[in-house]
């Protein structure tokens, strides 16, 4: 038997099964509530159709009553990926890529730069990348208007009447369409870029670098070879946490332009009845397909969160 093992049997020698496992309950009853029972409602109504006949008069009542009758079908998935539903998932997609890109190269080079420098103005970047990724909704949106806004915005009037700049017609921005929602979006996912990627930074031995520079390597050369391969997997995964950050987000978008084509605010419209009404399984197929482009991403990041983690521990 192997040192500092231990073995519990009982009494016909067989091993007794313990209750450490009873932690786990609250846990384990968490993503039931939360996440697996969801996921079973979501792909309940994805599949299911409710029709209803005519109405028939109850014998009892004398009322009117129209039967339902309830069937499996993928027409709901079908019809979700078909038309204004299909563009809205494209658009989200694109939407997420982009600031998922610009977010994860811009908050890596802050980090950087804050990780190096360290002393008060890390703990001052830490502090507020930790308010600013959380900060979002309906007061994000109502910030960027009261700044941004094409008419009113105080900085477009700044612009307009200081230095004869147009926010729209010069700088080609706009707060309802993609250009505008993407800065919207990076206003909050740069910090949670920072937020995730400077433990990682921190968690990069100096010795590594004491080694390179004494072998003759260039600050380039350590970075490339020793540095960027340590951290590729941390911001490959940080990069997939922003994509499905940005492509969950509804208020924000909703506040800014309630039309905008992503899938999110069409969900809104479809269960609010603003289309058609009795949707319901509409939406809940528009909801599986988010849900089949996110889980796989979060898988992704979680093993390479974990294949980080066994680099830098």
């Amino acid at each position: 038997m192997a040192e500092g093992s231990t073995v519990v049997a009982g009494r016909a020698g067989r091993p007794r099964v313990g209750f450490a496992w009873l932690g786990l309950l609250p846990f384990l009853s968490y993503v039931a509530l939360t996440f697996l029972i969801p996921i079973g409602f979501i792909l309940w109504e994805a599949f299911r159709e409710t029709t209803t006949g005519k109405a028939v008069r109850d014998p009892v009542t004398k009322q009117f009553i129209k039967e339902t009758k309830t069937s499996f079908t993928s027409d709901n998935v079908q019809h979700s990926l078909h038309g204004v539903y299909l563009t809205s998932l494209e658009t989200s997609v694109k939407l997420s890529a982009i600031v998922a890109v610009i977010g994860a190269v811009t908050g890596l080079l802050l980090a950087v730069a804050v990780v190096n420098s360290g002393g008060f103005l890390r703990q001052l970047v830490a502090s507020a990348a930790a308010v600013l990724s959380n900060f979002g909704g309906i007061p994000l949106a109502f910030l960027f208007i009261a700044t941004l806004d094409a008419n009113s915005g105080m900085a477009t009037v700044f612009l307009r009447d200081h230095l004869h700049l147009s926010v729209q017609d010069d700088l080609h921005l706009q707060l309802s369409q993609l250009s505008g929602l993407s800065l919207i979006y990076l206003y909050f996912l740069i910090p949670l870029m920072v937020l995730v990627t400077m433990p990682a930074l921190e968690g990069l031995k100096p010795q590594w670098g004491e080694a390179a520079e004494n072998l003759g390597a260039s600050r380039w050369s350590y970075w490339r070879l020793v540095a960027g391969p340590v951290l590729l997997p941390n911001f490959l995964g940080s990069l997939l946490l922003l994509f499905c950050s940005s492509f969950s987000a509804f208020a924000t978008a909703y506040a800014v332009n309630s039309s905008f084509p992503i899938v999110t605010i069409r969900i809104h419209a479809v269960l609010s009845g603003n289309v058609l009404a009795n949707q319901q399984n509409l939406g809940a197929a528009l909801a599986l397909n988010m849900i089949v482009i996110v889980l796989p991403l979060t898988i992704v990041y979680q093993l390479l969160q974990r294949r980080t983690s066994k680099w830098l521990s």
